[in-house]
């Protein structure tokens, strides 16, 4: 992200030395709202992330932004001007967003966001395809939605509800009322709190952990804490058992068993 012209660009994308994947909303001086040139990025963006990640040379990702704001949602300025439009507006950026959006929630890896400020919208949506969600105080959450008339988009209400439950869900997009970030830990919408300047360096390495880490077995523990949800016991007990055998016959598996009997740290790279 060093190259002048590529620090413009509305999202950044990197690979750091530590095997995490970077994805940078990069329109700090528009909150980072989300238009049409920011979605179009943030969809490239999330094609790297997942190109880079069955090439094997990510192990994590880590979603952050630039700004005092991490994403205050849709562009509404972009709204208003197309408003004679608007549905088509709406169609063409939901139709680039939405697979964005699951590939980001069903990555066979840790992702790890950092929210260093207010969020809203559909911001709340990208924050929260993260598994493990970091923040500072200065986070505030807000719906936002049914204030100008229209409903949730990107998954929105549905990661609120899977976090939160559905009364928290219907209360925070139909009152529009500003969540603290120690509301939000409260309420299980974040899982961490980080002073503003310690923010950013912890989920890096928070995110650069999980990327050291046995990725065969990440991967099928987010399947299964996400399969949860609504698989039946007796599916997720085979779903479950297929996954340990899986482990136990992998490299991570047998390092993991030795470096424990060894007393030492294990060094895993088996892959999935």
């Amino acid at each position: 992200m060093n190259d002048d012209a590529n620090e413009r660009d509305p999202v950044l994308w990197r690979v750091d030395g530590d095997g995490v994947g970077h994805l940078v909303l990069n329109r700090p001086a528009a909150a980072n709202a989300i238009d049409t040139a920011l979605a179009a990025a943030l969809v490239a963006a999330v094609q790297q992330a997942q190109l880079t990640d069955q090439s094997g040379a990510i192990g994590a990702l880590l979603i952050s932004a630039r700004g005092p704001q991490f994403c205050a949602g849709g562009d509404i300025r972009e709204f208003v001007a197309r408003r004679d439009d608007l549905p088509a507006l709406i169609r063409a950026l939901l139709d680039g967003l939405h697979p964005a959006i699951q590939a980001l929630a069903t990555l066979p890896l840790p992702v790890v966001s950092a929210l260093q400020g207010p969020v809203g919208g559909a911001g709340i949506a990208l924050a929260l395809s993260a598994d493990l969600v970091l923040a500072s105080p200065a986070l505030k959450l807000r719906g936002g939605y049914s204030a100008i008339g229209l409903s949730p988009d990107l998954g929105a209400a549905w990661q609120l509800t899977r976090r939160a439950g559905a009364a928290r869900a219907k209360h925070i997009l139909m009152s529009n009322r500003p969540l603290t970030a120690e509301d939000c830990l409260r309420w299980g919408l974040v899982d961490e709190l980080h002073a503003a300047d310690a923010l950013l360096p912890a989920a890096q390495a928070l995110a650069a952990t999980l990327a050291r880490g046995a990725r065969g077995a990440l991967a099928g523990i987010k399947r299964l804490c996400d399969d949860a949800v609504t698989m039946p016991l007796h599916a997720h007990l085979d779903a479950e058992r297929a996954a340990l055998l899986r482990a136990a016959a992998s490299a991570d598996g047998r390092e993991g068993v030795a470096a424990f009997i060894e007393r030492r740290a294990p060094v895993f790279g088996g892959g999935r």
